[in-house]
């Protein structure tokens, strides 16, 4: 009885030792700071705030030269081109390399043509039948002359609106894909956002001259800018999932193709004579009206480096070949002037502190701290940039001094920003490596009575 006795005084008095131990843990929590309780992330917003609270931002920039550049970039001297805006870009980073007035918009005439056949593509199946209904039947010269009623493959379309540049056939697509010219219009207008192009207005398919109203009811004239035509161009070429069909089709020198009910038969014959006449050049598309002048979109591609133009108001008549004549010197340009470095770095990334975080000791007299990745495949640690004499890629860490627990692996904390001439030209989000737990009042309780409740 008497052992038994001291037993049961000796619990309480234990107990009470820890209850007393877990109040104080709860006083000592509540006093904190109030944090976020989930991290998730943190936004590109939030990131740029922190700068004047952590960042270190000239420390962290890092200079990449061009390297060994070819001499003919010392020689560099201005262009002298007959186009109204014209445009050489960097097909793989969007980067503009030479610009004149590259932002103001123009009328594009069948250019547009390369926006109608990357949509059927993307939308369309190539042995979808395509009915000619009469309003496409009347489109105006240069047309395929189909009469209302008959049917056709989309995939021998294609070749008709791309190669001989049919404006009736841009109809026919148009109703198909889209439902309606206008229906398809919107399709345009939505593709050309979502790729960044802002200064563009589509109103009809085969790139006649046109106006409708937007969707503030400001009439807008079709029209597109040389910037935003050679983004739209890089991406037929070379970021669509449709991409080596739409190569296969402008590449086509010659094109023979019947209606379905094989009651006519048609020819067709590529009019991009730089394919032939420029070694490099994988895709183009010619335009031409009244109000848009002679026009011209390309893409070139020289010992792995990758480039788009686009010619607006190249003459008009007699001056047909003046766009062939600017597309040479503008790829002269970048092929005499610009190389490819590989301008990915590996970085080093000190321990981000971990604000309320449980260390992985356990030992709440140390600082909780978490690793930091870019969790890339090794493929993927490559970033190859056109870059001309003189010309440096910087590198800077965009990364607050700490983050709140918890912290869940494979979260992104931070990014990595590679600038070329004061434009960001790629980030890389940074992520933690590992979880890190928060202290919890739970914890601090089961803790405590693990000190003294055996």
């Amino acid at each position: 009885m008497g052992k038994q006795r001291t037993r049961t005084n000796r619990l309480p008095g234990r107990a009470a030792v820890g209850l007393t131990a877990v109040l104080w843990c709860l006083c000592v929590f509540e006093c904190l700071p109030a944090q976020e309780i989930v991290l998730r992330g943190i936004p590109a917003a939030a990131v740029t705030e922190e700068k004047e609270s952590g960042y270190a931002e000239a420390d962290n920039y890092e200079a990449l030269s061009a390297g060994n550049v070819s001499a003919a970039a010392s020689a560099e001297s201005a262009l002298t081109l007959n186009a109204q805006s014209a445009v050489l870009m960097d097909a793989d980073t969007g980067r503009i390399l030479y610009a004149k007035d590259a932002d103001t918009p123009r009328p594009m005439a069948s250019t547009t043509k390369i926006m109608t056949c990357i949509l059927a593509l993307e939308y369309g199946g190539l042995d979808d039948t395509v009915t000619v209904s009469s309003y496409a039947a009347s489109q105006p010269k240069v047309h395929l002359g189909a009469p209302a009623g008959h049917s056709f493959r989309l995939e021998d379309l294609l070749y008709s609106l791309m190669l001989e540049s049919h404006n009736d056939t841009a109809v026919m697509i148009a109703e198909h894909i889209g439902g309606s010219v206008s229906g398809f219009a919107e399709m345009m207008n939505q593709k050309a956002k979502e790729l960044g192009c802002e200064n563009t207005w589509f109103v009809t398919p085969n790139g006649l001259d046109a106006a409708s109203e937007d969707a503030d009811g400001t009439e807008r004239q079709h029209s597109t800018t040389a910037g935003d035509l050679a983004a739209i161009m890089a991406y037929c070429v070379w970021q669509s999932p449709k991409r080596e069909d739409f190569l296969k089709i402008t590449q086509t020198q010659n094109y023979y193709f019947t209606d379905l009910e094989g009651k006519g038969s048609y020819s067709c014959c590529n009019h991009n004579a730089l394919l032939n006449m420029m070694d490099g050049v994988v895709s183009g598309k010619t335009g031409f009206t009244g109000g848009a002048g002679y026009c011209y979109v390309s893409a070139l591609e020289d010992g792995g480096r990758r480039y788009t133009l686009a010619l607006l108001g190249c003459g008009w008549p007699p001056h047909k070949t003046y766009k062939w004549s600017d597309a040479r010197k503008l790829f002269g340009y970048g092929t005499d002037r610009y190389e490819k470095k590989d301008v990915f770095q590996e970085p080093e990334f000190a321990p981000l502190t971990v604000t309320d975080g449980l260390p992985e000791s356990g030992d709440l007299s140390e600082q909780a701290q978490v690793e930091l990745t870019l969790n890339l495949d090794d493929e993927d640690k490559t970033f190859p940039v056109l870059l001309k004499e003189g010309e440096q890629v910087l590198v800077r860490k965009k990364l607050p001094d700490t983050i709140n627990a918890p912290v869940r692996r494979d979260a992104a904390v931070g990014q990595i920003e590679y600038v070329l001439d004061g434009t960001v030209i790629r980030t890389y989000p940074v992520y933690a490596a590992e979880d890190v737990p928060a202290i919890t009042w739970k914890w601090c309780a089961g803790h405590i009575l693990e000190l003294f409740l055996p």
